[in-house]
């Protein structure tokens, strides 16, 4: 049994749906499980569409048509039969989202978030289902919210994995199957979301829960690169990665693999593959179970748009368990993911992300309590295996706010 992840760039229009076909066709579709994004931008789009009903609903129409000019764009290519029973499939699904933005009542953001944005990837597998049915390559359509249970912490909800494990269990293997990455539902089958880029994750919870052979994350890249190629000009294809190494890499942010993805895979000992749709038969990068990283070079992690945050004692009093207990709470309270923390008798640093937009009510309750510096719009660059020449390259033409420096790991703060 193998799982297979194709993400929202490799779907993106009709030309990247037929590439995935062809994927399929060389590296065989036996035994296999799709696990399929959003097309495109789509979850972007799907997020202007939430924004607007709490904003202004006079643009919640114009908001959904476009998705729907883009979906429409990509069926005309793929069927050109309109009178397929494809175009009703997706029309349905998106009389769904309206409906439910005409009946709602919930203030909750977060809810009405997880009950619009999975759309997209109900409709692009809905789409592609379709498109490979159409060509003679049977299929089973899953809808993933049938199979992972989760608690209802919406947009960063917890699988429920007993549940999960025993609704999985019944999938027909003898089959292809397709379904929806980011996706599970809670005990009143609301839909949740496991967080942006949670489609690795789904495939992980999968894999898992079939015992399966591997996981394959298909890219538009040739597997785990040692930087992110849009922010550095020099990267490097690692080979081999231990899930250990891994996993720290995730931890610090790099966005090849997502962070939650590594650790069923590694209880079970499933190797994931990351590998070029492009070139589907080159080697790409596994991640197994092996001794650290190959080749052993730098790797380059970047966080953009984050808070750094320096508290003082208003009274010179030492910060310490008590005091950062509370802080911990408050980070918590507010989502904000702590990524890096320095600390001495008076003071406390903190590098964090704002993704949930809870930066100023934290601010509000920390003054009262402490003297607060902070930076917004800061970039957090990590160095796992660094050398010299490679923190060089970060020190030139950048201000340095904060250095914290460990055995393998050097981490810069900087404006």
């Amino acid at each position: 049994m193998r799982v297979f992840k194709f993400g929202g760039a490799s779907v993106k229009d009709a030309a990247g749906i037929k590439n995935v076909v062809k994927v399929l066709q060389e590296v065989g579709h036996e035994d296999t499980i799709l696990v399929v994004s959003a097309m495109g931008k789509t979850t972007n789009a799907m997020e202007a569409v939430v924004d607007a009903y709490f904003e202004d609903k006079n643009k919640i129409a114009s908001t959904i048509q476009e998705i729907v000019d883009y979906h429409q764009d990509i069926l005309n290519d793929l069927f050109p039969n309109t009178h397929h029973q494809v175009y009703k499939e997706v029309k349905a699904l998106v009389d769904e989202v309206t409906g439910f933005l005409a009946w709602n009542k919930s203030p909750n953001y977060n809810f009405v978030y997880d009950q619009v944005v999975g759309y997209g990837e109900l409709i692009s597998t809905t789409i592609i289902s379709s498109y490979l049915q159409e060509i003679g390559i049977s299929n089973n359509w899953l809808d993933v919210r049938n199979f992972i249970k989760t608690d209802n912490t919406y947009r960063d909800t917890t699988v429920s994995w007993e549940k999960t494990q025993e609704n999985i269990s019944k999938i027909n293997r003898g089959i292809l199957n397709i379904t929806q990455g980011f996706l599970g539902s809670d005990d009143n089958n609301f839909t949740t979301t496991l967080g942006r880029e949670g489609s690795d994750y789904t495939a992980a919870i999968l894999a898992y829960c079939l015992n399966a052979d591997s996981v394959t994350i298909w890219k538009d890249v040739p597997g785990v690169l040692n930087a992110d190629p849009r922010y550095f000009k020099e990267t490097q294809l690692l080979n081999n990665i231990s899930y250990r190494e891994a996993i720290e890499l995730a931890f610090y942010g790099a966005s090849v693999i997502h962070p939650k993805t590594l650790q069923p895979l590694q209880r079970k000992e499933i190797p994931l593959h990351v590998k070029s749709f492009i070139n589907p038969k080159n080697n790409g990068t596994t991640v197994g179970k092996g001794v650290g990283i190959e080749p052993k070079v730098p790797c380059f992690i970047v966080k953009k748009n984050q808070v750094l945050m320096k508290l003082s004692s208003l009274d010179f009093s030492f910060i310490v368990e008590d005091s950062i207990s509370a802080l911990f709470k408050l980070f918590h309270e507010h989502k904000m993911k702590v990524d890096l923390i320095q600390n001495s008798a008076i003071s406390f640093s903190v590098c964090v992300d704002n993704k949930f937009g809870g930066l100023e009510p934290l601010l509000n309750q920390l003054k009262s309590k402490f003297k607060v510096v902070h930076h917004e719009d800061v970039s957090l660059y990590t160095i796992r295996h660094f050398d010299s020449k490679s923190i060089e390259s970060l020190q030139n033409g950048y201000e340095i706010l904060l250095e914290q420096r460990g055995k393998e790991t050097v981490q810069l703060v900087v404006k």
